[in-house]
């Protein structure tokens, strides 16, 4: 049985993925969408090499 998630932790996940959502609004009507894709790439890749790094 999967163990339930505390209140304060799923409030935190929620306003984390609204900023994220608001920062791509953002993004798109300033037009510079391809940067945050980029960028994104960049921090999932770096996050990623230093993950296993830090093993």
């Amino acid at each position: 049985m999967a163990r339930k998630k505390d209140p304060i932790s799923q409030t935190r996940g929620l306003l984390y993925d609204l900023a994220k959502f608001l920062g791509d609004l953002n993004t798109v009507r300033n037009g510079t969408i391809g940067k945050r894709i980029a960028r994104r790439a960049a921090g999932k890749a770096a996050g990623g090499l230093l993950g296993k790094l830090f093993k």
